[in-house]
């Protein structure tokens, strides 16, 4: 059903694409919008290594949740920050696509637990987080992907 990597000799190992799920913070989801316009939008995300899900977190009204209510199947592309080979111009890039499926949770301990694992990946700071989610876990609704494909290489810029 899925289409494997073309350039095998780019191809990431699974364990290397977990690893840049849990380094990296942000990346990109893609819902089927409305009238079939794919919509992609940049999310902060929590890679659950005992789960292997991917947590986001949201609004609970807008274009992304009326999509995901629509069609639940989503894709999701990150990638790190890239290094330089000595002596080369150009930038090497590991980036990994998701395929999966969404689920909405509105659970506020849930809320709370995940915001609270997504948070750790920005501060460790608990006064701020703390007030954070004091202020907006009522406001809050969490994304919960199960991964249906993962895939990633190693992509050179040149």
């Amino acid at each position: 059903m899925f289409r494997e990597i073309r350039r095998i000799r780019q191809k990431m190992t699974e364990e290397e694409c977990i690893e840049v799920l849990k380094n990296e913070t942000r990346g990109v989801l893609s819902v089927t919008g409305l009238e079939g316009y794919p919509y992609g939008m940049p999310m902060n995300h929590w890679y659950d290594e005992e789960t292997g899900k991917l947590w986001f977190h949201g609004g609970k009204l807008g274009h992304k949740i009326d999509a995901i209510r629509e069609n639940p199947k989503v894709s999701y592309c990150v990638y790190d920050k890239g290094f330089l080979k000595e002596g080369d111009w150009a930038l090497n890039v590991h980036s990994v696509i998701i395929f999966g499926t969404a689920e909405l949770i509105d659970d506020p301990q849930m809320i709370c637990d995940i915001s609270r694992k997504l948070c750790y990946k920005f501060t460790n700071d608990e006064s701020y987080i703390s007030k954070e989610m004091e202020q907006s876990a009522k406001n809050t609704l969490m994304i919960c992907v199960t991964i249906d494909h993962m895939s990633g290489k190693l992509v050179n810029e040149k």
